[in-house]
Order: structure tokens, then C-alpha cells, then sequence
């Protein structure tokens, strides 16, 4: 199990978009701890994005839902946690 590290811009994102669309939080908040789980999870239509944001990962929480992350490697500790980066709607955050 993965630790869940978040940035502030999302931080900031996420209570924008959860804002905005109440319905959703339930389901983001699932794909969140899904994420803690297991990165690669079928469910969460894990990818590798490409130009500006390569070495990034993106993970969907919905139809028009997503969220932008890396995998780190804690210098100290050795293990792998998921830095979170960014949380929209695709044209949002692509």
C-alpha cells in the first residue's frame, strides 16, 4: 500500500472541483483510497501521459474526472508513495 502525498494546487483543485460538483465526491474519494491500493487497478484506467506532463500518470474517477499524479521513491525510507498533482476535468488538467 502506497502512501498519498498531496500538493497544495491539489489540494486546492479538489475542493474547487468537489465545489462544483457535490454528486462526485463519494466516487473521488473511492478512486483516492482504489489509488492507495493499488495504482495499477483495472478500475481506475491507469496511463502514462505524454508532452508537457510526461513522466506523469493519470487515473480516471468518473466520466469527466481526473487525476493527474507521479510515483516517488521516499530517499529515507525506500518505498514508493503517490505524489498527487492535480484533479479536474480532462481539459483541465491535460
Amino acid at each position: 500500500m502506497r502512501k498519498l502525498v498531496s500538493t497544495p494546487a491539489f489540494e486546492k483543485a479538489y475542493r474547487k472541483f468537489v465545489r462544483r460538483h457535490p454528486l462526485i465526491q463519494k466516487r473521488i474519494d473511492a478512486t483516492l483510497q482504489k489509488l492507495q491500493q493499488n495504482v495499477y487497478a483495472p478500475e481506475l484506467e491507469f496511463h502514462k501521459l505524454s508532452g508537457k506532463l510526461y513522466g506523469l500518470f493519470a487515473c480516471s474517477c468518473g466520466y469527466d474526472c481526473r487525476i493527474v499524479f507521479s510515483i516517488q521513491k521516499d530517499s529515507h525510507t525506500n518505498e514508493e508513495f503517490v505524489l498527487l498533482i492535480a484533479i479536474g476535468t480532462h481539459d483541465e488538467v491535460y
